[in-house]
């Protein structure tokens, strides 16, 4: 009969073993997935971020104020200038903060030859330099246009202000201007 007494003991100890096991495996598999969690909630922070940068360099070449005043190149800033705010969950309070940093510069400036421009285009024929206009216009005597290619590098920084994912986003847009406008805003 001592056999039999020792054995139940022993089958106390291996499901006490089993039970740590199992709790062992639970959290684990818990880490895990707290991890992976966070993980996603970081890509979809960053993704939104990226998204946000983007809309506001878009907004922002999709009007002429980036040329005319690159200071203040954004529409509607809030804040300070080249500043935009933006809120994703329609609370009322804004989530990112977007900044033009630094502010669109002009990197080249090519003037277009008069010789260049086809005149059944009608952006074409705004650019031309017409015979009354040869005398005293500097195109007219150097065969540019009225026009130039301007190429631009705009530079936007998004920051989550709940999360602090930051995302970055530089882009060069070509754009043709008026001569006048490349003399003032490009160097």
């Amino acid at each position: 009969m001592t056999p039999l007494r020792r054995q139940r003991g022993a089958t106390l100890i291996v499901a006490l073993i089993m039970l740590v096991l199992l709790t062992l495996f639970a959290v684990s598999s818990l880490n895990t997935a707290n991890t992976n969690l966070r993980v996603v909630g970081n890509m979809q922070a960053k993704a939104e971020a990226m998204n946000v940068a983007q809309e506001t360099i878009e907004r922002t070449i999709s009007t002429p104020q980036f040329i005319t005043t690159p200071a203040n190149a954004v529409p509607d800033p809030c804040g300070t200038a080249n500043t935009r705010c933006v809120d994703i969950n329609g609370d009322g309070t804004p989530e990112f903060t977007i900044t033009l940093t630094p502010q669109p510069t002009c990197v080249t400036v090519t003037p277009i030859l008069n010789s260049d421009l086809n005149f059944s285009n009608s952006e074409d024929l705004g650019c031309a330099a017409g015979q009354q206009q040869q005398f005293g216009v500097a195109g007219a005597v150097t065969g540019n246009s009225l026009c130039s290619t301007t190429a631009w590098e705009i530079r936007a920084q998004a920051v989550d202000s709940s999360t602090g994912a930051t995302a970055a986003i530089t882009q060069g847009i070509g754009i043709r201007i008026s001569a006048d406008d490349a003399a003032a805003s490009c160097i």
